[in-house]
C-alpha cells in the first residue's frame, strides 16, 4: 500500500452496524490488513460489550466507540472515565448536552488517564446535528430555529470552548467549522456516499472525494461497505478516491 493510500485508509472509519459479533467478525476478516478505524455503535456494543472493544484493540485496530452520551454532567463524566479505560481511540457525546456536560466528559477522560499512564488520550468529539436531520426536522420537530449549518457551527464552538477535540457533522459543514474553530479542530463526517450509492436515511451527504477535498478529517462509512457484495473492494475503492484528495 502506497503512503497516500495508507494515509487515506487511516482517515476512513468503517461502521460495524451489525446486531451481533458473528456478522461483525466476518467484515473484520474481509478488511484484514487495511489500517482503517472501526466504529462500534450502540447496537453492537450493547450486544457484545467491552470485551469486543478489547478484542479489536488486540488486533491492532483504532476504535471509535460511538455511544453519543447525553446525560447530566456527573453521569457523562463517569461514562467518559469508563470508556477511556477501555483504551478506545475516539468517542463522543452530544453537544446539545451543553458546555458543562462536555467539560465533564473531558474531566472524566483526563481522570482515567491520570490513574493509568499506559492509556493514550482518545479523540473526544461532540455530535452536532445528525446527518439524517433536515432543516425542516430541526426547525419544526426539534424546535431549533435557523439554518442547520448555523446550529452545527454554534455547537462546534461550544465543543471547542469545552476542551473537546472536534465534532461529528455532515461533510457539508466541515469548511465552516474549520473556518471558525481552526484547521486542527477535528471533523468526523458521516453522510458519505460513493457515487451511485443510495442515500438511505442520510440527507446531507457528499462523495468521499468531495468530503476530503472540503477539508474533513475522518469519513464514517457504513452501508456502502457493509452492504456491498465485496466489502473489501468497496472499502479499497473509497480509499482510492480519498487518496486523490489527501494532502498530508
Amino acid at each position: 500500500m502506497s503512503q497516500a493510500l495508507h494515509t487515506a485508509a487511516r482517515r476512513l472509519i468503517v461502521a460495524l452496524d451489525y446486531p451481533n459479533t458473528e456478522q461483525a467478525a466476518q467484515l473484520i476478516t474481509h478488511l484484514e490488513g487495511i489500517p482503517c478505524y472501526i466504529k462500534v455503535g450502540m447496537q453492537l456494543f450493547y450486544t457484545a460489550g467491552p470485551d469486543f472493544i478489547r478484542d479489536l484493540k488486540s488486533r491492532g485496530y483504532s476504535v471509535f466507540l460511538d455511544l453519543k452520551m447525553h446525560d447530566i454532567p456527573n453521569t457523562v463524566k463517569g461514562g467518559a472515565h469508563s470508556i477511556t479505560r477501555l483504551g478506545v481511540d475516539m468517542f463522543n457525546v452530544h453537544a446539545a448536552g451543553g458546555r458543562q456536560m462536555m467539560a465533564a466528559a473531558v474531566a472524566g477522560m483526563e481522570q482515567a488517564i491520570s490513574e493509568d499512564s499506559s492509556l493514550r488520550r482518545p479523540v473526544l468529539i461532540a455530535v452536532t446535528q445528525l446527518t439524517s436531520t433536515s432543516q425542516e426536522v430541526m426547525n419544526r420537530e426539534i424546535g431549533i430555529a435557523g439554518k442547520v449549518e448555523d446550529t452545527v457551527v454554534h455547537y462546534a464552538q461550544m465543543a471547542r470552548e469545552s476542551g473537546l477535540d472536534g465534532v461529528v457533522s455532515s461533510p457539508l459543514e466541515g469548511p465552516a467549522i474549520k473556518q471558525i474553530c481552526g484547521k486542527s479542530f477535528v471533523t468526523v463526517t458521516p453522510g458519505v456516499r460513493p457515487t451511485g450509492s443510495a442515500a438511505g436515511d442520510q440527507t446531507r451527504i457528499m462523495t468521499p472525494g468531495q468530503a476530503i477535498a472540503a477539508g474533513n478529517d475522518y469519513l464514517v462509512v457504513g452501508r456502502p461497505i457493509t452492504g456491498a457484495a465485496d466489502p473489501r473492494e468497496a472499502a479499497e475503492q473509497i480509499i482510492e478516491e480519498m487518496s486523490n484528495h489527501v494532502n498530508d
